[in-house]
């Protein structure tokens, strides 16, 4: 069998894994399969990414595009077929594509102007799963899930999985109304065999055993739905930590009263919305409620993610083991990444809402591949998760299509040149006209503006890099203040989607 003389390209991806959730930033978690990959390529230190919701950021890593340009701009909304994607890429350049796990490019509600694969009642139609080819945005294979830990969504190919290996009694494990069990906390009762992480581990492992037979590279996305609330996990990784001997990331006494008003809200117990001057939205205003909890139930939150974490890792390194195996590793370019961050007491907050600290938009990543990016480096250049599509293409040899917006990060992955962008954009458009706000950061600052508000952020990365003091309003940093919102405002200019090349002068 010839050798493909493009590389494969394995993606895996977490899910709202904070950037010191990791054992190389971080010893108090215990991640050696990860580490070992970074050991092998390169961390990077300054990736964001470009919206701090599952939907948005998932559409991004598969298009290129920004939110506001592929239209899946919150949860709720999907991404439209018509939509380029990097898999029409892909298939030019011959690879085969294939993904594994989740995918949550479409809604749980369907409706007839925006029909959605991932909606009830289909999503428990295993029937229709069990025959259901495509399409499905461009991947050749593609193998899904919908849930998060025991959330009442499980279906599609993980719940066949289940019943293929044997396991009747799943749905015991899993909320009703589709199981029957209660919403579980700590320790999930599903056997560590049959978790999700064990299916998406062993289905990329086969996938993994079928690219390798045949004559084309890959690209291959291995799409992990941990560490995402609920903390669940399995045993024996729900006792894996104790709670008391971890560091508790805290707020600050005060550090709220000068910020916007979501982050004095999200400090209050008892106050309304209109108290503090927030419109009222949809049901769905994501984060836009109380975030004061109990110390002892952040730190039980915070083992348990920590467990899952681990236990994750597990999995990713049963799927670089049969990489190994396959003779692929020297082939194949890794990137591990996740798609936004979490907050569990950072600044006083808990999971996520309309809040752009470091905590929310930074998120680990790495990138292996073996004499074309140096093992062991480490690097502040600043990334992009809307860089991804392009540098992987790039790899294949393939210049930037002309719709995607991100940067092409090869030479920086390779250590051929310091940085590649002068800056990141970060977009939240959660509740259009009220939970709206956008960030720019550059290599020491980070200013944030909202849509309905005047307004906003303004940190000083390189004197206060736990963004305690708000430096939006201080005449100090007025001048500051007025440089960045003009390069802002030139970053914005610059990711405009021009569709198609000019061809004719008139």
């Amino acid at each position: 069998m010839s050798k493909p003389t493009r590389p494969n390209i394995l993606f895996i991806t977490s899910d709202q894994q904070h950037w010191m959730a990791i054992g190389y930033n971080n010893p108090e978690v215990k991640t050696p399969n990860l580490d070992r990959l970074a050991a092998r390529g390169m961390i990077f230190d300054r990736s964001y990414c470009p919206n701090p919701t599952c939907t948005p950021t998932r559409s991004s890593l598969l298009t290129g595009m920004y939110p506001s340009q592929h239209g899946a701009y919150t949860l709720g909304t999907k991404l439209d077929e018509s939509i380029p994607t990097v898999n029409d890429s892909w298939h030019e350049l011959g690879y085969t594509t294939g993904l594994v796990g989740k995918a949550h490019f479409q809604p749980l509600k369907s409706t007839d102007e925006f029909p959605s694969l991932e909606a009830y009642p289909t999503l428990q139609d295993l029937d229709f799963w069990r025959t259901f080819k495509g399409p499905f945005y461009g991947f050749d294979r593609f193998e899904l899930a919908r849930n998060h830990t025991d959330e009442a969504h499980v279906g599609q190919h993980y719940a066949l999985w289940m019943e293929e290996k044997g396991f009747k009694d799943w749905r015991e494990c899993f909320s009703k109304p589709t199981g029957t069990s209660d919403p579980q906390y700590g320790r999930w009762n599903i056997p560590e065999e049959y978790h999700y992480n064990t299916w998406i581990s062993e289905r990329t492992n086969a996938l993994l055993d079928e690219f390798a037979a045949q004559d084309e590279p890959f690209f291959l996305w291995s799409s992990y739905f941990d560490p995402h609330p609920s903390y669940v996990v399995p045993a024996p990784w729900d006792t894996m930590y104790d709670p008391d001997k971890l560091t508790l990331p805290k707020g600050r006494p005060g550090e709220h009263d000068h910020n916007p008003r979501f982050h004095r809200y999200a400090m209050s117990t008892d106050a309304t919305r209109a108290d503090f001057g927030i419109e009222e939205g949809t049901e769905c205003m994501h984060g836009v409620h109380s975030h004061v909890e109990d110390e002892a139930k952040t730190r039980r939150d915070l083992a348990i993610y920590y467990g899952m974490v681990s236990f994750m890792d597990q999995a990713i390194g049963k799927t670089l083991d049969k990489l190994d195996e396959l003779g692929l590793t020297d082939n194949t370019l890794i990137v591990f990444t996740t798609d936004h961050g979490h907050y569990l007491g950072h600044h006083g907050l808990i999971a996520k809402g309309p809040f752009h600290y470091e905590d929310g938009v930074k998120v680990p990543m790495l990138a292996a591949w073996p004499n074309h990016i140096p093992a062991g480096g480490r690097t502040q250049a600043l990334q992009s998760l809307v860089d991804l599509p392009v540098t992987f293409l790039a790899a294949a040899g393939m210049p930037k299509p002309q719709k995607m917006t991100g940067v092409d990060q090869l030479a920086v992955w390779e250590g051929k040149a310091e940085s590649a962008r002068d800056h990141c954009i970060v977009e939240n458009n959660h509740e259009p006209g009220i939970a709206e706000l956008k960030t720019y950061v550059d290599a020491r600052y980070k200013l944030t503006v909202y849509h309905a508000y005047d307004e906003g952020e303004l940190y000083d990365l390189e004197k206060d890099p736990g963004e305690f003091e708000n430096r939006f309003d201080d005449p100090d940093y007025a001048a500051v203040k007025t440089r960045l919102l003009q390069r802002f405002l030139q970053a914005e200019m610059a990711k405009e989607v021009l569709p198609m090349p000019r061809v004719y002068g008139a």
